[in-house]
């Protein structure tokens, strides 16, 4: 079906890019044309959309799935229901809704797009935490109850455990008894960091350095060795954090952040016969389209969890829309703890 002719609304605004190459020579912030409401659609304003790693490489043209140019950036966010076509039966004016699948472009002031790449949540959550919902918090649960069965008391092992992921896996393994030993690069600020991720509950917060150390013996005194390793960096950090893993043990790989690849020993498939998975929520998505009961089941769980008080938003900067570059460099500076987020 054609869609209708687009149409310039007053305000309608977001940061666009027509070719790759890095945010700071490529993102500008334009006029957008908005498309005419068909029956299917919903129009949205944006209320706050977050920066991410992905959306960064999408921009630069390196990610694994890339939106055709010109495209606006982001692929996370809120944004409140103005107006929905008559066929549209699941969303109101007024409802809440965050991005079903990747590649929407968040990164604008409001947009019409199809009801089904839409997910509603609930507007009595904090909209720092609905913003940045979508990605991080929902790899975190995936990873948590996909790969190994944990029950309360047995731990867990990360690294960039500062990270958006890392700081949601902290705290829904908390809510489920699950102990966490957290992995960061060492830095000028690090007790500050370490209080920040002891405040989120977790158990242990030690140094890429420390997991070589005989006094990693000392943890495992009280609490088991890990079933399940969280990998976010490659290189040393995880050839270190695998030998600390249970036989029969699990390591997921999410991320790459070294831009090194994953080693294993040998020795680590022979005699401990750990096992190497990959995660990528994107892809989890598009084998659950059909399965609405498992996305709507993990999207309950998680906005319990932050009714609750048990799931916070991460650190986060809100930043106006017009001061995006500063925002952009931001979200690219080694040793960022805080997430930028973008309000419209």
């Amino acid at each position: 079906m054609q869609r209708a002719a687009a149409r310039v609304l007053r305000g309608a605004r977001g940061l666009l890019y027509e070719r790759h190459g890095e945010p700071s020579a490529v993102v500008q912030l334009k006029d957008l044309e908005v498309a005419e409401l068909g029956d299917s659609d919903v129009h949205i304003k944006m209320l706050a959309a977050p920066i991410n790693p992905a959306d960064i490489n999408m921009i630069q043209g390196t990610y694994a799935i890339l939106s055709p140019l010109p495209a606006v950036g982001g692929n996370e966010g809120v944004g409140e229901v103005l107006e929905v076509g008559r066929r549209v039966a699941a969303l109101k004016p007024g409802d809440w809704v965050i991005p079903a699948t990747s590649g929407l472009g968040t990164w604008r002031t409001q947009g019409v797009f199809p009801e089904k790449m839409l997910l509603k949540v609930p507007s009595d959550i904090p909209v720092l935490c609905a913003a940045t919902l979508s990605v991080n918090p929902c790899t975190a649960y995936r990873m948590l109850a996909d790969f190994e069965t944990l029950a309360p008391g047995d731990s867990v092992i990360q690294n960039a455990a500062n990270s958006g992921v890392g700081q949601a896996v902290i705290q829904i393994a908390k809510a489920s008894g699950i102990k966490t030993i957290n992995v960061v690069r060492d830095r000028p600020d690090l007790p500050k960091l370490v209080e920040r991720l002891m405040a989120l509950g977790a158990d242990h917060v030690i140094t890429e350095e420390m997991l070589r150390k005989p006094e990693m013996k000392d943890i495992f005194k009280s609490i088991p060795k890990p079933r399940l390793a969280l990998n976010c960096v490659g290189g040393k950090s995880t050839t270190e954090m695998l030998r600390h893993l249970q036989p029969k043990g699990t390591m997921v790989t999410y991320g790459g952040m070294a831009k090194q690849p994953v080693m294993v020993p040998v020795s680590a498939f022979i005699f401990r016969d750990v096992r190497l998975r990959g995660f990528w929520m994107t892809q989890w998505r598009k084998d659950h389209e059909q399965d609405q009961e498992s996305v709507a089941s993990m999207m309950d769980a998680l906005c319990q969890l932050i009714r609750r008080g048990h799931l916070m938003a991460p650190a986060c900067t809100e930043v106006p829309l017009q001061d995006y570059k500063e925002a952009l460099e931001a979200a690219m500076k080694p040793f960022t703890s805080s997430k930028q987020i973008l309000l419209f």
